[in-house]
């Protein structure tokens, strides 16, 4: 039977790592283990996300009709556009951030500062973005009727394209529906203290929205529901009006972890949590970002005679960079 024996060094130590292992520092070594652990908490995210839409894939919002704004061209639909610009800009601050790395290792005071801060101010043209397409996401643009089951029904009407077919056009609930008073039965301590505070009342009611399609005779019902050319079902006249005289619980407008104009809440729930914690990361690396810039400009890694601390904030950086590509990937294009 033989034993195995831990090889030592000259000084009798196990360890021959040094104070650098696999060359690299400490700190390196730490951000490495924090970027491999944060790694695996976004892979739990997109997994989730992933058996989710698997699993409602034929109610699922379709990307394309969801994310259609871009700021300064109300009205026009633009897919992807502004989402295709957010991602370009946040892949250019990784490339002036390889810049300002190198120029580091070349001690080079004036590029790092010149890079270093070009990176800033994609970071925060990103952020920026992305609290704007928050903003809008939750507005919403047309509005739809909430179902007793839950399920969404939105409005539209045919119209003839450029090529002379037949298409389905979205119609805002607000540019058709005919609006009756209302009128909120005011609480009294008579009949007993139920609430204090009151919520605010619906922008309409399902009466209304009936009375909206039976005057617009060319208004149709669209589901959520996917058909086999992977397209949402749209109801004939009749229909129409029994689904929302029948089913229809309650008017929706935008998106929140409650409802969802779009399809199913369960998308919205995942926009705001996982596009919410990549944009907190983006934040943090931009005031981490600012932090080591304002250091360069003090020449604090220049009387050091290195400037590791620029290539840790990179290595952050760039990570944050490649989950996005996988955020983007999953929300806006799969």
């Amino acid at each position: 039977m033989s034993t195995t024996v831990a090889t030592t060094n000259t000084e009798g130590k196990t360890w021959s790592g040094g104070n650098e292992p696999l060359k690299a520092s400490y700190g390196k070594m730490m951000m490495w283990f924090f970027i491999v652990t944060d790694a695996l908490t976004f892979s739990a995210f997109l997994a989730a996300y992933g058996f989710s839409r698997f699993k409602f894939i034929d109610s699922w919002p379709i990307a394309d009709e969801v994310f259609t704004h871009v700021p300064f061209l109300h009205g026009q639909e633009l897919p992807m556009i502004y989402v295709a610009f957010m991602t370009f800009i946040l892949i250019m601050s990784s490339v002036t951030m390889v810049l300002a790395v190198d120029a580091g290792h070349h001690m080079k005071k004036n590029k790092v500062t010149w890079y270093l801060f070009l990176t800033i101010i994609g970071g925060i043209i990103f952020v920026g973005s992305q609290a704007w397409e928050w903003a809008t996401f939750i507005k919403g643009d047309y509005g739809a009727v909430q179902t007793k089951g839950g399920n969404i029904l939105q409005f539209g009407e045919y119209k003839t394209n450029e090529n002379g077919e037949q298409e389905f056009k979205r119609v805002a609930v607000k540019d058709f529906v005919i609006v009756s008073p209302t009128e909120r039965t005011n609480h009294e301590r008579k009949n007993g203290l139920w609430f204090v505070d009151e919520g605010t009342l619906p922008p309409y009611q399902i009466k209304d929205v009936v009375a909206g399609l039976e005057a617009n005779p060319n208004i149709l019902v669209r589901t959520q529901i996917l058909n086999e050319e992977r397209e949402k079902t749209v109801l004939s006249r009749e229909e129409s009006l029994a689904a929302i005289k029948n089913n229809g619980k309650r008017v929706v407008e935008g998106a929140n972890l409650e409802v969802n104009e779009y399809g199913s809440p369960l998308f919205a729930d995942f926009f705001f949590f996982i596009t919410g914690f990549h944009g907190f990361h983006v934040l943090s690396g931009v005031v981490i970002n600012i932090i080591i810039w304002f250091n360069v400009i003090l020449g604090t890694y220049e009387r050091r005679k290195s400037y590791e601390m620029v290539e840790k904030v990179g290595l952050y950086w760039h990570f944050v960079d490649l989950v996005w590509v996988f955020v983007f990937t999953f929300f806006y294009l799969v």
